[in-house]
This record gives structure tokens, sequence and C-alpha cells, in this order.
């Protein structure tokens, strides 16, 4: 979506939810009731989901589930729904990490990062603007 029509949308008002993370038994992604996630919140009328930004949803970074959840994501909004919808992707870590991660959502077709400062609490504040 262009940054032009993601303003208007973003203007227009709505809710963003932040996605929790569909585990199975054996603590594994669990794609069938993400999908399911991801549908729930379109159909009950979501402007959009916001992935990657929950609490359940911080640790898949560390387990290589940063792109297939994203992607995951992207491609059941895109399937799911015909409406224009934002998605919007979590971005944590120091600089060089972040941006990695901005350019992956990027490539997936997401259309705003929000950007978690969380652990870097210790840098001064313009070291944190400069990082933004």
């Amino acid at each position: 979506m262009s940054p032009a029509r993601t303003r208007r949308l973003l203007l227009r008002g709505g809710v963003i939810p932040a996605h929790p993370l569909a585990l199975t038994a054996a603590r594994r992604l669990d794609e069938r009731r993400q999908r399911a996630l991801t549908r729930y919140y379109l159909d009950a009328g979501a402007l959009g989901v916001a992935i990657g930004v929950h609490t359940t949803q911080f640790a898949i970074r560390s387990v290589g589930l940063l792109e297939p959840v994203l992607a995951l994501g992207a491609a059941t909004v895109g399937e799911w729904s015909n409406r224009p919808r934002m998605l919007v992707a979590g971005v944590v870590g120091p600089t060089r990490q972040a941006v990695r991660e901005a350019r992956l959502a990027g490539d997936l077709g997401y259309d705003v990062a929000l950007v978690s400062l969380g652990g870097l609490g210790n840098w001064p504040d313009q070291r944190l603007i400069d990082h933004l």
C-alpha cells in the first residue's frame, strides 16, 4: 500500500490488534490456529494486524520464526480480505537488527514498522533518536 493510502487508512481510524502467537502443545508454531486468529481479527472489523509486537511474539526472533510468522500473517491477510488492511510489523533490537527486520517486513508487504525500544534503556536519548 502506498504511504499516502496507508496514512488515509490510519486517519480513518480503527483497531489494529497486537496479534498473539498460536503454538501447539509441543511449543511449535500452529499455522492453522495462527491463520484462524488473523481471520478472526479481520472478520471482526480490525483495520489490520500488528505482528511481532505482542509479548508472546518477542521470542520468535531467537528461534528463527520471525520471517515465517510475518510471512504467514501477510499471506493470510492477502488471501482473506479484499478491503485495504494495514500490516504492522514489530521491529526490535539494536539498529542493525532493527533495520534488517524492517527490510524483511517491507519485502513481505508490511505497511508500517512499530519500533520497540525495549532492551535499549541504557542508550542516551540522542542515540535512541538516531536509532529511530
